[in-house]
């Protein structure tokens, strides 16, 4: 039985990650601050695979013994988002980079580590031109320049390691979040039925939670395909503008008014298109559409009482 140490695991994407390694029989020990006070876990620690720590990442010495226990990390814990990493600059900094540097130091050459970082990475990209796993990552934020120096680091210092650029992620999670841009959009269409856009024609990727949970699991399958690489992870078809995911979601939901606006910007300034093709040739393909997404979305908000937990701030 394989042994999975999943940090950040009762977040967003490691909540529902849990679920899948679980039902394939790994044994999955959890390690999390519970910030946001959340009962994503609460539907497995009835399995005996199943185990929980509530620590710190940045108390290397306290989960030093998890890590050196597990045969494949994933470390998801981290301040996500340019407005969270802003608020909280020297945290995210701690949590973002540092821990992942001390992380490495303790981990033998025969453990592997699948990093998730964000395509935020590429920050402004040239005009219809699709960015890849070659091109110069330009992040802009805080939140962009923590992951993608974690990701360096990982890719000079431990060969044993897949490292996926996540798209936006969007769809239903055990631990939900609102402020992802999908997931928001939907929300405000549902429950508001107007939306104000700024920076209307930035565009970007997207890919469906359960898919980046699919592509951990192929990764883990296809160990020697994958490992000592670097890969864009979103779907083909879906590098849309701002505006035209909000399109996609009215001819979803139907009553829902657009409103464009010059005042905001985002902080990220993330506007690009993303090649996907390299994963693809690895043979993994994604299964879940924006569409998906977007009717999946609807069914949850129709019945959602939102907290502020939510909104990842």
């Amino acid at each position: 039985m394989k042994k999975i140490l999943i940090t950040g695991g009762a977040g967003y994407i490691g909540s529902l990650l849990c679920e899948y390694f679980l039902n394939s029989n790994f044994d999955v020990t959890v390690v999390d601050n519970f910030n946001f006070s959340q009962n994503s876990l609460n539907s497995y620690y009835y399995k005996k695979n199943f185990k929980v720590f509530k620590q710190d990442v940045r108390d290397i010495e306290k989960i030093r013994p998890l890590i050196s226990k597990n045969d494949i990390i994933i470390p998801l814990a981290s301040l996500v988002g340019a407005p969270l990493c802003d608020l909280k600059k020297k945290e995210a900094e701690d949590i973002n980079l540092a821990s992942i540097i001390e992380m490495i130091k303790i981990m033998s050459k025969d453990q592997y580590i699948i990093y998730p970082t964000t395509n935020s990475g590429y920050g402004v990209g040239e005009k219809n031109k699709f960015c890849t796993e070659e091109t110069k990552l330009n992040p802009i934020s805080l939140y962009g320049k923590t992951k993608v120096n974690a990701e360096n680091y990982i890719t000079e210092n431990f060969e044993n390691s897949t490292r996926f650029r996540l798209a936006t992620v969007f769809g239903c999670s055990p631990r939900m979040r609102l402020d992802l841009l999908v997931n928001d959009f939907v929300y405000r269409a549902v429950k508001d039925k107007f939306i104000v856009l700024f920076e209307a024609n930035f565009k970007r990727n997207y890919i469906h939670i359960r898919d980046v949970c699919n592509a951990f699991m192929f990764s883990i399958d296809n160990h020697q395909k994958v490992k000592g690489e670097t890969f864009n992870l979103g779907l083909s078809n879906a590098n849309f503008s701002k505006k035209e995911l909000c399109e996609k979601i009215k001819k979803i939901v139907g009553d829902f008014e657009i409103v464009q606006s010059e005042i905001g910007k985002d902080i990220d300034k993330r506007d690009y298109i993303v090649s996907n093709e390299k994963i693809e040739k690895k043979g993994f393909k994604p299964i879940f559409s924006l569409d998906d997404g977007i009717k999946e979305l609807v069914k949850l908000y129709s019945f959602l009482i939102p907290d502020k937990s939510m909104r990842n701030i």
